[in-house]
């Protein structure tokens, strides 16, 4: 009953997770600019937060060494969600959402050059693979132009969300209640894009109900849910089980752009959404297959006297 429940609060991360274009399109075209919208995503999203944090009675409490880890990631994280946000606007949802699902790769790559952890041959295959989608999602079906800058974003976007997953790995927060660290990051999120648009006087209220729904639903369910079920995943079924169901991350994404928002959908960009979620799938399970291999390898060895 654990493992069935674990994987259903996978699916419900993953899912959520990929709804973010569902409401973030809406608003950028009445007008909403980026900065504003991730403000309200975040302000709204550190309440709901601090509710359920309040409800379970959990303490706010943390270490005043803390606070520079939490700016760290709370910068990773803003250009996460900025360069996310802005590739929308170069490409289509699903395959944006599809390249800033390459994160693992980055945290494999971060991992390796950062702190010379051991990378095995499946690793850097998974790797190429990614590299190969990438491709094929990046350039159109008639020629071999393609728009750099807007692969650069979404691919600065997924190098972000790797950063910050590789900085709460490593840093001195890395065992602190996972609620607790998500409130902090969307607290000094907030607060970054807060003095962000009182720089530039970009602040815009939304532009009516609608799309205050939009505001309120982005911040619950992307934000706030996916992480309290991604909590709940990891604790019934495992970090790599949960990793993997991740692939119904941009799978949502694609489906939303597709008939919700009538965007293209191509058989090249099939076969390059399949290449990044085989690689980033074979990334997450390399010691399982490398370990099945070896068991292989062990049985027909040929035996001598």
């Amino acid at each position: 009953m654990g493992r069935f429940k674990g994987i259903i609060y996978g699916m419900a991360t993953s899912v959520t997770f990929g709804l973010i274009p569902l409401f973030t399109l809406p608003l950028i075209g009445k007008g909403m600019v980026y900065d504003s919208i991730l403000f309200y995503r975040f302000l709204f999203a550190s309440i709901a937060l601090a509710s359920v944090m309040a409800a379970k009675k959990e303490s706010f409490r943390i270490d005043l060494r803390d606070l520079p880890v939490f700016i760290l990631l709370a910068f990773f994280y803003t250009f996460s969600s900025l360069f996310l946000l802005c590739g929308y606007g170069y490409m289509g949802a699903g395959v944006a959402t599809t390249l800033h699902f390459t994160y693992p790769v980055f945290v494999t790559l971060l991992m390796f050059f950062l702190f010379r952890e051991k990378t095995g041959w499946l690793t850097w295959l998974a790797i190429a693979l990614a590299v190969l989608g990438v491709a094929m999602l990046s350039l159109p079906e008639s020629g071999l132009s393609a728009d750099v800058k807007g692969i650069v974003i979404v691919l600065l976007s997924a190098a972000a969300y790797g950063s910050y997953i590789v900085g709460v790995n490593k840093s001195r927060v890395c065992n602190m209640n996972s609620r607790k660290l998500a409130f902090y990051v969307f607290v000094f999120t907030t607060i970054i894009f807060g003095i962000k648009n009182l720089v530039s006087g970009s602040l815009q209220a939304p532009p009516d109900m609608v799309s205050c729904c939009h505001l309120v639903l982005l911040a619950v369910l992307p934000t706030v849910v996916s992480n309290i079920t991604l909590v709940l995943a990891v604790q019934n079924i495992g970090g790599t089980l949960t990793s993997v169901l991740g692939a119904l991350e941009p799978l949502t994404a694609v489906c939303i752009g597709a008939l919700v928002f009538g965007e293209d959908f191509t058989f090249r960009e099939g076969v390059g959404i399949l290449l990044v979620l085989t690689a980033v799938t074979v990334i997450i399970l390399t010691g399982t297959i490398q370990g099945s291999l070896n068991k292989v390898f062990k049985k027909i060895r040929p035996r001598h006297a």
